[in-house]
């Protein structure tokens, strides 16, 4: 497949995916892109997701599990509140699409954990960084999950969804869904030294097993961390945290690190010689819609991820 004919592939596409190729693969002007992110809560996935909002401002009439959850499904549920928030974010859905869906939530939406109010988050990292990432993007006051954060980043750096359960070691998974929150947040309402200083802690200890490997004897952390699936979900995989670390080096304005150079050779590793990367699984669990193909397929967003990472890996990395 040449150059024209992938890029042609990418760009028919959801107006959620089609932007995203538009402004970091092929990279039209911003009021091309931009005029397609604007169709996104108008038409395709985002319009779609919109319309199954509840007149609460819930989705699935739950918080982070729908009303109707029961232990005995296959999988996690995706359709609850914060998983719905999670992927019109993702997808570039203006706020203003949403409404008064922030002061909604504020008035309705409480946490299955303890009853917990929702804009205050709850005791779980993954959620808490969900939850300060939505409501930077919704003009909710995190306030307090910000400064959570700072209280209960663990003694090597990173952040653990089991300290509750007396963890002190930090887990790949919850400090990249941390850190991506921090950056959200950072980019949305604001940072400051001691907010910066967090984040960059939390990616060396990342950084400092190569994305991929524990530090203890260099073994690979686990298979799931090159296991390349989208979405992504809560999970870590190496093209989930270069697609982080791609966006907070150009935050930060700083070049690639060099620390990335395995978990990028397994991405380049996984690209099809047409140019392309196969989805490699699939979160089971209750879905409103599936946004991307069956595993086997080649999947455009991956193809779209991966491909803007290597672009800018190859484009300003250090030899």
């Amino acid at each position: 497949m040449t150059e024209d004919v992938r890029t042609t592939w990418l760009l028919d596409s959801d107006p959620a995916l089609r932007w995203q190729v538009e402004r970091d693969v092929i990279h039209d002007p911003p009021e091309v892109w931009q005029a397609t992110r604007a169709r996104v809560p108008r038409e395709g996935f985002g319009a779609r997701l919109l319309t199954l909002q509840d007149p609460d401002g819930q989705w699935a009439g739950g918080s982070f599990f729908p009303h109707d959850a029961t232990e005995d499904e296959d999988g996690q549920p995706w359709t609850a509140t914060t998983w719905s928030l999670n992927a019109l974010r993702e997808w570039g859905v203006d706020a203003a699409a949403l409404g008064d869906t922030a002061a909604r939530l504020d008035a309705n939406c409480r946490w299955d954990y303890d009853d917990l109010p929702y804009w205050g988050g709850e005791v779980d990292c993954c959620i808490n960084a969900y939850t300060l990432s939505n409501g930077a993007w919704l003009g909710a006051d995190v306030r307090g999950i910000r400064q959570w954060f700072l209280d209960h980043q663990l003694a090597d750096g990173g952040w653990n969804c089991e300290w509750i359960e007396g963890s002190t070691r930090s887990s790949f998974h919850s400090t990249l869904n941390t850190l991506k929150g921090l950056l959200w947040y950072e980019r949305v309402v604001g940072g400051d030294d001691e907010l910066r200083a967090a984040r960059h802690v939390g990616q060396e200890y990342l950084l400092e097993r190569r994305l991929l490997r524990r530090l203890s004897d260099g073994e690979p952390v686990a298979p799931w961390a090159t296991r390349l699936t989208y979405p992504f979900r809560w999970r870590f995989n190496a093209l989930n945290a270069l697609d982080h670390f791609r966006e907070a080096a150009r935050f930060d304005e700083v070049p690639p690190d060099p620390r990335l150079a395995d978990a990028v050779e397994v991405v380049r590793a996984a690209r099809r010689a047409d140019g392309m990367w196969l989805q490699e699984g699939r979160e089971p669990g209750r879905v409103w819609f599936h946004v991307d193909v069956e595993p086997g397929e080649p999947s455009k967003w991956l193809t779209l991820i991966g491909t803007r990472v290597l672009d800018w890996w190859d484009a300003a990395a250090p030899r």
